[in-house]
Protein backbone atom coordinates (compact mmCIF):
# COMPACT_ATOMS: atom_id res chain seq x y z
CA UNK A 1 0.00 0.00 0.00
CA UNK A 2 1.16 3.52 -0.73
CA UNK A 3 -0.02 6.47 1.36
CA UNK A 4 0.78 9.96 0.08
CA UNK A 5 0.72 13.10 2.21
CA UNK A 6 1.65 16.35 0.48
CA UNK A 7 3.30 19.32 2.18
CA UNK A 8 1.25 22.50 2.52
CA UNK A 9 3.20 24.15 -0.30
CA UNK A 10 2.79 21.05 -2.51
CA UNK A 11 6.51 20.76 -3.23
CA UNK A 12 7.08 17.52 -1.32
CA UNK A 13 5.18 14.38 -0.55
CA UNK A 14 5.76 12.02 2.37
CA UNK A 15 5.07 8.54 1.05
CA UNK A 16 4.52 5.59 3.36
CA UNK A 17 5.54 2.41 1.57
CA UNK A 18 3.91 -0.64 3.14
CA UNK A 19 4.54 -4.26 2.31
CA UNK A 20 1.85 -6.57 3.74
CA UNK A 21 2.56 -9.58 5.93
CA UNK A 22 1.49 -11.82 3.01
CA UNK A 23 4.92 -11.12 1.51
CA UNK A 24 6.14 -13.62 4.12
CA UNK A 25 9.62 -12.09 4.49
CA UNK A 26 12.11 -11.76 7.33
CA UNK A 27 13.68 -8.58 5.94
CA UNK A 28 12.78 -5.98 3.33
CA UNK A 29 14.67 -3.12 1.70
CA UNK A 30 13.33 -0.34 -0.50
CA UNK A 31 15.28 0.42 -3.68
CA UNK A 32 14.41 3.03 -6.28
CA UNK A 33 15.26 6.15 -8.20
CA UNK A 34 15.12 8.07 -4.91
CA UNK A 35 17.73 5.78 -3.28
CA UNK A 36 20.00 5.72 -6.35
CA UNK A 37 19.07 2.03 -6.50
CA UNK A 38 22.05 0.10 -5.17
CA UNK A 39 23.89 3.03 -3.59
CA UNK A 40 21.48 3.77 -0.72
CA UNK A 41 18.78 1.11 -0.21
CA UNK A 42 16.52 1.77 2.78
CA UNK A 43 15.82 -0.88 5.40
CA UNK A 44 12.12 -1.21 6.10
CA UNK A 45 10.76 -1.59 9.62
CA UNK A 46 9.20 -4.98 10.36
CA UNK A 47 6.04 -4.83 12.45
CA UNK A 48 4.63 -7.43 14.86
CA UNK A 49 2.03 -8.52 12.29
CA UNK A 50 4.79 -9.33 9.77
CA UNK A 51 4.24 -6.28 7.56
CA UNK A 52 6.99 -3.77 6.69
CA UNK A 53 6.90 -0.01 6.21
CA UNK A 54 9.06 3.03 5.64
CA UNK A 55 8.38 6.73 5.07
CA UNK A 56 10.23 8.69 2.40
CA UNK A 57 9.96 12.37 1.48
CA UNK A 58 9.90 12.77 -2.31
CA UNK A 59 9.76 15.84 -4.54
CA UNK A 60 6.25 16.34 -5.90
CA UNK A 61 5.44 16.47 -9.61
CA UNK A 62 7.58 13.48 -10.52
CA UNK A 63 7.32 9.74 -11.14
CA UNK A 64 9.70 7.33 -9.42
CA UNK A 65 10.52 3.68 -10.10
CA UNK A 66 11.02 1.39 -7.12
CA UNK A 67 11.05 -2.23 -5.92
CA UNK A 68 11.38 -4.17 -2.68
CA UNK A 69 14.18 -6.67 -2.05
CA UNK A 70 12.98 -9.40 0.31
CA UNK A 71 15.36 -11.52 2.38
CA UNK A 72 18.30 -10.32 0.29
CA UNK A 73 17.34 -12.34 -2.77
CA UNK A 74 13.76 -11.89 -4.02
CA UNK A 75 12.50 -8.79 -5.82
CA UNK A 76 8.88 -7.80 -5.29
CA UNK A 77 6.78 -5.02 -6.80
CA UNK A 78 4.27 -3.02 -4.82
CA UNK A 79 0.81 -4.49 -5.30
CA UNK A 80 -0.72 -0.98 -5.13
CA UNK A 81 1.71 0.89 -7.40
CA UNK A 82 0.38 3.68 -9.61
CA UNK A 83 1.85 1.92 -12.64
CA UNK A 84 4.48 -0.59 -13.75
CA UNK A 85 7.31 -0.03 -16.23
CA UNK A 86 9.63 -2.52 -17.95
CA UNK A 87 13.23 -2.54 -16.76
CA UNK A 88 16.44 -3.70 -18.51
CA UNK A 89 16.37 -7.00 -16.59
CA UNK A 90 13.27 -8.36 -18.34
CA UNK A 91 10.92 -7.66 -15.44
CA UNK A 92 8.98 -4.59 -14.31
CA UNK A 93 9.50 -1.87 -11.74
CA UNK A 94 6.73 -0.35 -9.64
CA UNK A 95 6.04 3.32 -10.35
CA UNK A 96 4.72 5.96 -7.97
CA UNK A 97 3.49 9.34 -9.19
CA UNK A 98 3.68 12.17 -6.66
Amino acid sequence: MLIKKYSEDGKNCVVTFTLPAQANAKSAHLYGDFTEWEKSPKSMTRHKDGSFSIKMTLSAGKSYRFRYLLDGGHWENDWAADAYAPNPFGTEDSVINV
